[in-house]
């Protein structure tokens, strides 16, 4: 098994240590071409199967986690706003301090407002970094996927061109005997 795939590495880390595979793969001559352990590719590309899953459900606890954390922040603004109004109801009930009483409570259901927001607004900056990390990485993945097969794309047009080469000699030769 790959030291990445036994380490728990990220996918990242998998499709790097197959592009380093490539890379310090010996050269055919004359070639572009090289050779390269067909076992150690196949059980990097499996070991890339398998982690893919591991960060989506990672991406899904994230979302997850921030559901969690903006419903607490509403319970806890609800409960902030439960107590303003039993505070507030407390103080209406003293006739000598009711103009005090409705300005406190205004007072407080204004900063349980606030708390409320600014916990939501936290709990949004949270989803927001950690949906923001998923997508570089996806992005990293995808970019070093693409550059994989644009690389396979021209080693394959460099096979075509010269089979064509080769088999447009004979055909000429078939043709004028």
């Amino acid at each position: 098994m790959s030291k990445a795939a036994e380490q728990g590495e990220s996918l990242v880390a998998i499709l790097d240590e197959l592009a380093d595979l490539v890379s310090s793969a010996r050269s055919m001559p004359m070639s572009a071409s090289v050779l390269v352990n067909r076992a150690e590719v196949l059980e990097l590309i499996d070991s890339a199967t398998g982690v893919l899953p591991d960060q989506i459900t990672r991406a899904d606890s994230v979302v997850a986690d921030a559901d969690a954390v903006l419903q607490r922040a509403r319970r806890e603004a609800g409960t902030i706003v439960e107590k303003a109004k039993e505070r507030a109801d407390e103080l209406v009930s003293r006739e000598a301090v009711v103009a005090a009483a409705n300005e406190r409570a205004e007072k407080i259901v204004a900063e349980a407002k606030a708390a409320a927001e600014k916990l939501s607004r936290e709990a949004d900056d949270y989803c927001d970094r950690q949906l923001a990390q998923f997508e570089i990485d996806l992005n990293s993945i995808s970019s070093q996927v693409a550059a994989g097969r644009a690389r396979l794309m021209e080693r394959t047009r460099g096979r075509s061109a010269g089979a064509d080469e080769t088999s447009g000699g004979n055909d000429k030769e078939a043709t004028d005997s």
